[in-house]
C-alpha cells in the first residue's frame, strides 16, 4: 500500500482488492497479469496457493480478456528454463525443470500459464503478450523479500553475516526495475502479431559471490560472507539471450548494475534509517 499511496487520491486510479484465483468481471482496455509471489521464500510458503495463483489466475484473466476482446500481458519468468543446460537461454529453449521439486509450484505454474495463454490465442484469438522476466532488483523491494539483492543489502547495512547458498559460483543476471518496466510496456505496445515469449533481463552474468563482494564494498560494511547449503533444484547458471527484445522492442538495459545497486542501497538506508556513515 505504501508503494501506491501517492495514487490513491487520483480520481483516475482505482484499487480493487481481489483474489485472482476467483473470476472477476469489469471493464478494461488491457489486462496485465503480474499476480504471483516470485521469491522462493514466499512461493514455497504455500505452494498449492502459488500454483492456483498462476494457473487459475491466468485462466480467469484470459476469460476476461476473451470477453472484452482486449490484449492481456503475462509476467512469466526465467524459471521457465529451470536448471538450464544451454547458455545463454533463448526463447526457443524448452527448459530443464523438475516437475515434482519444491520449486515446481512456481516453475510449472508459470509454464502452465504460458500454455493457457497460447491456447487461448490459438483457439479464441485472444491478443496475448508474454514476457519471461529474469532477475529484477531495485527500489521498493520489501526488506524481507528473500531474494539475493535485498537479502545482501539489508544484511550488509545491518552488519550481519551475508549468507550465500552454495559455493557462490552460481550465476544470475540482474536487471534494474526501471529497465524491466520499460521493456514490458514496449512489449504491450507491439502489434497483435507479436505474442512473445520475449526474454526481458540483463545479459550481464554475475556470480552470486561477486555480487555479495560488490555490496560489501559499496556499503563499506564489515559483514562476513558465510556459506550455507545450496537449496534443492537451485539453478547453477541463469542468463538471458535478449536478441529478440533488442529486435522486436528496440530495447536493452540502460542502467548499469553499479548505478542501480547504488540507488537500491540508498533506498534501504532510508527505509532502515541507517546513516550514510554507518554500515557495520
Amino acid at each position: 500500500m505504501e508503494n501506491i499511496s501517492q495514487h490513491l487520491s487520483n480520481p483516475k486510479f482505482r484499487l480493487i482488492r481481489h483474489d485472482v484465483c476467483d473470476p472477476i468481471h469489469l471493464e478494461a482496455d488491457e489486462i496485465w497479469n503480474l499476480a504471483c509471489p516470485a521469491s522462493p521464500k514466499w512461493y514455497q510458503d504455500d505452494p498449492v496457493k502459488t500454483t492456483r495463483t498462476s494457473v487459475l489466475g491466468a485462466l480467469n484473466l484470459l476469460e476476461l480478456a476473451k470477453t472484452l476482446g482486449c490484449p492481456i500481458f503475462q509476467a512469466s519468468t526465467s524459471e521457465i528454463y529451470g536448471d538450464a543446460k544451454f547458455h545463454p537461454q533463448r526463447e526457443d529453449y524448452w527448459g530443464n525443470v523438475n516437475p515434482i521439486g519444491i520449486r515446481a509450484c512456481y516453475d510449472e505454474g508459470k509454464r502452465c500459464a504460458e500454455t493457457l495463454f497460447f491456447d487461448y490465442h490459438r483457439q479464441y484469438g485472444v491478443k496475448v503478450k508474454i514476457a519471461r522476466i529474469f532477475n529484477t532488483y531495485g527500489q521498493r523491494m520489501q526488506a524481507d523479500d528473500g531474494r539475493v539483492i535485498s537479502n545482501f543489502v539489508v544484511q550488509a547495512l545491518k552488519g550481519a553475516d551475508i549468507t550465500i547458498y552454495g559455493d557462490g559460483q552460481q550465476t544470475r543476471s540482474f536487471c534494474h526495475v526501471d529497465d524491466t518496466i520499460e521493456a514490458c510496456i514496449r512489449l504491450m505496445n507491439t502489434g497483435d502479431e507479436v505474442t512473445g515469449p520475449v526474454n526481458i533481463g540483463s545479459p550481464l552474468e554475475l556470480s552470486i559471490r561477486s555480487i555479495a563482494e560488490q555490496i560489501v564494498e559499496a556499503t563499506r560494511s564489515r559483514s562476513a560472507i558465510v556459506l550455507r547449503p545450496l537449496p534443492v533444484d537451485d539453478p547453477r547458471r541463469r542468463c538471458p539471450d535478449i536478441s529478440m527484445a533488442m529486435s522486436l522492442l528496440k530495447w536493452e538495459p540502460k542502467i548499469a548494475f553499479e548505478k542501480g545497486l547504488k540507488a537500491t542501497i540508498s533506498y534501504y538506508r532510508m527505509k532502515l534509517d541507517i546513516p550514510e556513515e554507518v554500515s557495520a
